[in-house]
């Protein structure tokens, strides 16, 4: 299996998680402050480089009754880019709530407020990735309830 990027996209930043060389599971790996798209673009193109990602998944931030707004413009945008400029595959992966999930499992590990900050885009990027990741892999046989 290829690795796969995920990707949390904010206005400030863009969280980015990896998937492993098996495609079971997804690790934070860093964030990305946002400057200029040609920016954000480089540093994705050096990231995918260097842990050899074929592919991406981009968070899309659906209104709760599924609709598209603003945020999700925005990442439709970053993520048609990165599939022209990087030239891999790009799906996107509803992403309601991550980033309050990322944050509640932190606070249950006792994260500090300042930690929670600096990583909270990075988890939010795992957890899109690893929810993507999951939805694929196949069900053995009386796997269903």
């Amino acid at each position: 299996m290829r690795r796969s990027f995920g990707l949390d996209v904010g206005t400030k930043t863009i969280g980015v998680a990896i998937s492993d060389a098996l495609g079971f599971t997804a690790q934070p790996v860093t964030t990305i402050r946002r400057s200029s798209l040609r920016a954000d673009l480089t540093e994705l193109r050096r990231l995918a480089e260097h842990h050899g990602v074929e592919h991406a998944v981009v968070g899309l931030p659906l209104n709760m009754d599924g609709s598209e707004g603003p945020s999700a413009a925005d990442a439709r945008r970053l993520g048609d880019a990165v599939a022209r400029t990087l030239g891999i595959p790009v799906e996107y992966w509803d992403e309601r709530l991550t980033t309050v999930a990322a944050n509640r499992v932190m606070i249950e590990a006792d994260v500090s407020r300042a930690r929670r900050r600096a990583v909270v885009d990075q988890i939010a990027a795992s957890l899109i990735l690893q929810g993507w990741l999951d939805a694929r892999q196949p069900t053995a046989p009386g796997d269903e309830p």
